[in-house]
């Protein structure tokens, strides 16, 4: 079992600290994971909903999902693991927050510099013109699919859908951070979706100090983790947020 107390006090040494985010960092906001018994591809096959091909095709089918992952969106609130890197970027210490995660909470949680490599679901964008409303229930409850007002063209969440490419401003701030971080946090994540995954080998490969949270070992674990940490984001962070102090 790692050491709360050295852990912080290495955090605070080396200082310019970054946290790479996955799924399990949300599992305490109500947010289930995409994989496993209680994840929506277990419901939806993902080639059938959550492909860009298929949104385009179908839009009304896709919806049926995306309705029900909006009302998940709408009932979830930050976990203590959010609010805890919430105040470490309050007092100073880490600088951005990666996420893979679409469901907008390091926002709520109060981290400003935000980068969210898959997007958010928390607004709707028109493939036709690009413009961005705000996920409201008003807006997702319209049958069989919210239109864009100007171009009547079906309205999608403003995620990365399978088939898609990676926001060029994402990939590029998520390379520059993980070049110049001196720790990164990796929270909860399989380490197993690519291109996103390769982020923590970047920051290693510069000098980064990698410390790991999860709940099973990953990838990561074994090949460039300094310190493993076993367990759950929302009971570890805020133990080495107390040793700060």
């Amino acid at each position: 079992m790692e050491d709360y107390k050295a852990i912080a006090k290495l955090i605070k040494e080396k200082g310019y600290m970054v946290a790479f985010t996955g799924a399990g960092i949300s599992v305490d906001s109500g947010i289930p994971a995409f994989r496993g018994g209680q994840g929506l591809w277990e419901k939806y096959d993902p080639m059938e909903y959550a492909e860009i091909r298929a949104f385009y095709q179908n839009p009304g089918k896709v919806w049926v999902m995306l309705r029900e992952m909006s009302e998940v969106i709408f009932e979830s609130k930050p976990s203590p693991a959010h609010l805890a890197l919430g105040a470490f970027e309050k007092k100073g210490i880490l600088k951005a927050v990666i996420t893979q995660n679409v469901d907008g909470l390091h926002h709520v949680a109060g981290n400003t510099n935000v980068i969210e490599y898959h997007g958010n679901h928390r607004w709707l964008i028109c493939p036709s013109c690009s413009k961005r409303i705000p996920l409201a229930r008003d807006v997702v409850s319209i049958q069989p699919y919210p239109k864009c007002e100007k171009c009547n063209t079906a309205l999608k969440p403003d995620v990365v859908f399978f088939g898609e490419g990676i926001p060029m401003i994402a990939a590029f701030r998520a390379n520059e951070e993980a070049d110049v971080c001196n720790t990164l946090l990796i929270i909860g994540t399989s380490g197993v979706v690519y291109p996103a995954a390769e982020i923590p080998f970047t920051a290693k490969s510069k000098g980064a100090t990698i410390i790991e949270i999860n709940v099973e070992e990953t990838p990561f674990t074994s090949s460039i983790t300094d310190h493993f940490l076993k367990g759950s984001a929302s009971e570890i962070l805020p133990k080495i947020l107390e040793h700060m102090e």
